[in-house]
C-alpha cells in the first residue's frame, strides 16, 4: 500500500510528481518563458498607452519594472533579461519624444534608459534567484518527505515482494523511472525479484552481477558501460551488498543531475537496509526455531537417558558377573556373554554422553572447578579405558612438570576418555596412540594423535557437531556424539578444541584442546 497524504496536496508522492512534472514542462518548452516575456512587456505597454499622457513617464517606468519582476518570478533569469531589454525599447519607442521612433531628442533620456535597463536586470536577477531558491526548497522538502515516507513504509515491510512494490511505486512517482530489483538469494546468487515492466529496456543480468561483485554503479550515467539504457546501483547495506537496483529513466540527463543522483542513491540505501533487516529477521527466526528444537531434543534425550541409565548399569554389572564366572559356563556361550558386555558398556557410555550433553546445554548448571593435575587426570582416563585400549599401545609424554589447571576434573576426564576411545575406534589393533601435553601462550595444550585414516578434508569442524561422524559409511560403531560432548565441555571451560593432521606421519589425526591457565593458590605448609 502507498502512504496516505498527511495534508491536502502534501503527500510526498504528489509533491515529487508535481516537482518532476514542473521540471519536465520547463525542459520540454525552453522558449515558452521568452514568449511570455514578450507578452508581459506588451501588456505593460498597452496599459501605459491607455493612461498616457495622464500617467507620468516615471510611473510608466515602474509598470515596465513590474513586468520584469513578474517575468523573473515566473520564468527565470533569461526571460527576465529579455524583458528588461524589450522594456527599454518599448519605453523609448512609445513614450519618449519623438514618438514612434527610437531617436532620442533629449540626451538625458539615455541615462533613464540605462537606469531602467540596469535596475530591470538587477531586479530580474534577484527575483529569479529567489524563485530558484524557493523551487529548490520545495524540491528538497519533497525529496526529504519522500525519503521519510519511503523509509517508514519499508520499516513495515515483512516480505521482499513488499519492498519491490514500494520501491517501484516511489521511484516511479519521484523520478518517472521504471525499476527492477535483483535480490541476493539463500545460495548467495542474484535473482530477479519480480518481472520487469513491459516498458523497460531489456535487463542485463551479467552487468547486474558485475555491479554486485565489484560494489560499483554501472550503466547509463557512469563511466562503466555507459551505453547501457539502464543504471545499475549496488544495494549496499551496513554488513554487505544485498542486491542491485536497475533503473530506466525517461531521459538520460536524470542520471547526470547531481541532486537526482543523490536521491536515487539514497533510495538504494534504504532498500538495502530494508533487505538486510528482513535477512536478519529470518536468521533470528531460524535461530529461535533451532534453539527451541534443540531444547526439546535435549529434554527428551535427558529424560530417556535418565530412565535408561539404571537398567543399563544393572545390565553391565550382570555381564561383568557372568564374565567372572566364565569357568562355570559352557564354552559355546563365552563369546555371547562377551558381546553382551561390550554392547552394554557401549550403551552405557552413550547414555553418559547424552546426560553430559544435556547438563552442558543447561547453562545454569555450574562447573565443579578445582585445581587439578593433568597427570592425574590422564592416569585416571587411561585406567578407565584399559579394556578399550587393550589392543593398542599408548605412549604418554612426561606430564609431571606441568602446572595445575582449574577445571571440572570429571568432565576433563570425560574429554580424554572420548578422545582416546575415538582414536582406538579408527585405528587397527597394534597401533600406537600418543598423548602429549605442554604449555603454550598461557594455555595448557593437550593432544591425542593416532596413525589412522585421518579426517576427510573439509570435515574438520563438522565432526564436532552432534550426531555427525567423519565417515558416514564407516562400519565402526558409534552415533557421533563423543566429539560434540568434548567440544561442549571445553567451551564451558573457555578453551578451544580442533583436529589437525598428525605431525610427522603420512596419515592420522591429532585432536588438540586447550585450557586457560590461572594462578593456583599457594600451598600452605603444615605447622607442627
Amino acid at each position: 500500500p502507498l502512504p496516505a497524504a498527511s495534508a491536502p496536496g502534501r503527500d510526498p508522492l504528489t509533491l515529487g510528481r508535481r516537482t518532476r512534472q514542473a521540471a519536465d514542462e520547463r525542459n520540454a518548452r525552453p522558449l515558452a518563458g521568452y514568449a511570455w516575456a514578450l507578452c508581459y512587456c506588451a501588456a505593460a505597454t498597452a496599459l501605459s498607452m491607455l493612461a498616457f499622457p495622464a500617467l507620468h513617464q516615471t510611473n510608466i517606468v515602474m509598470l515596465f519594472l513590474l513586468a520584469v519582476v513578474a517575468v523573473a518570478l515566473r520564468h527565470g533569469r533569461g526571460p527576465a533579461a529579455l524583458a528588461s531589454v524589450i522594456s527599454v525599447g518599448l519605453f523609448d519607442f512609445f513614450f519618449v519624444q519623438p514618438l514612434a521612433s527610437f531617436a532620442v531628442s533629449d540626451v538625458q533620456y539615455l541615462l533613464t534608459f540605462g537606469v531602467l535597463l540596469s535596475v530591470g536586470l538587477l531586479i530580474g536577477q534577484l527575483t529569479a534567484g529567489l524563485r530558484l531558491q524557493a523551487q529548490a526548497s520545495v524540491k528538497r522538502e519533497a525529496d526529504a518527505r519522500s525519503l521519510y515516507e519511503f523509509a517508514r513504509e519499508l520499516s513495515s515491510a515483512l516480505l521482499p515482494e513488499q519492498i519491490v512494490t514500494l520501491a517501484s511505486a516511489f521511484v516511479h512517482a519521484t523520478f518517472g523511472s521504471r525499476c527492477a530489483l535483483y535480490i541476493l538469494g539463500m545460495d548467495d546468487r542474484l535473482k530477479l525479484a519480480s518481472p520487469a515492466a513491459d516498458d523497460m529496456p531489456p535487463l542485463e543480468s551479467a552487468l547486474a552481477q558485475w555491479v554486485y561483485d565489484h560494489g560499483q554503479p554501472a550503466g547509463a550515467g557512469t563511466s562503466t558501460l555507459s551505453n547501457s539504457e539502464l543504471l545499475y546501483l549496488p544495494l549496499k547495506a551496513p554488513m554487505r551488498t544485498r542486491g542491485v537496483l536497475a533503473l530506466a529513466a525517461p531521459r538520460r540527463s536524470l542520471f547526470l543531475n547531481p541532486d537526482s543522483r543523490r536521491q536515487i542513491e539514497a533510495y538504494a540505501t534504504l532498500i538495502a537496509i530494508a533487505l538486510e533487516r528482513l535477512h536478519y529477521v529470518e536468521v533470528a527466526q531460524q535461530a529461535l526455531v533451532s534453539m527451541e528444537s534443540e531444547k526439546l531434543r535435549n529434554s527428551l534425550l535427558a529424560a530417556v537417558s535418565h530412565d535408561l541409565r539404571t537398567p543399563l548399569t544393572s545390565l553391565v554389572g550382570m555381564t561383568d558377573t557372568l564374565m567372572r564366572q566364565q569357568a562355570t559356563l559352557p564354552p559355546d556361550i563365552h563369546d555371547t556373554v562377551r558381546a553382551m558386555r561390550d554392547q552394554a558398556q557401549r550403551m552405557h557410555a552413550l547414555v553418559v554422553n547424552l546426560l553430559d550433553m544435556a547438563r552442558l546445554q543447561n547453562r545454569d548448571t555450574p562447573l565443579r572447578l578445582e585445581w587439578q593435575s593433568i597427570e592425574e587426570l590422564v592416569g585416571a582416563s587411561l585406567a578407565a579405558m584399559r579394556e578399550p585400549l587393550a589392543a593398542h599401545r599408548v605412549t604418554v609424554d612426561s606430564l609431571s612438570q606441568l602446572p595445575l589447571v582449574e577445571c571440572d576434573g570429571v568432565l576433563i576426564e570425560r574429554v580424554l576418555c572420548n578422545l582416546l576411545e575415538n582414536a582406538a575406534k579408527y585405528t587397527p589393533a597394534g597401533s600406537t596412540l600418543r598423548l602429549h601435553a605442554d604449555v603454550h601462550e598461557g594455555e595448557l595444550r593437550v593432544a591425542v594423535s593416532d596413525n589412522g585414516p585421518g579426517v576427510p578434508p573439509g570435515a574438520e569442524r563438522r565432526i564436532f557437531e552432534k550426531f555427525t561422524r567423519g565417515d558416514r559409511e564407516s562400519a565402526t560403531p558409534g552415533v557421533g556424539l563423543g566429539l560434540a560432548v568434548c567440544e561442549a565441555i571445553i567451551a564451558a571451560h573457555h578453551g578451544k578444541i580442533w583436529v589437525e593432521h598428525a605431525p610427522g606421519q603420512e596419515s592420522g589425526a591429532q585432536f588438540v584442546f586447550t585450557l586457560p591457565l590461572g594462578a593456583p593458590p599457594p600451598i600452605q605448609s603444615e605447622t607442627p
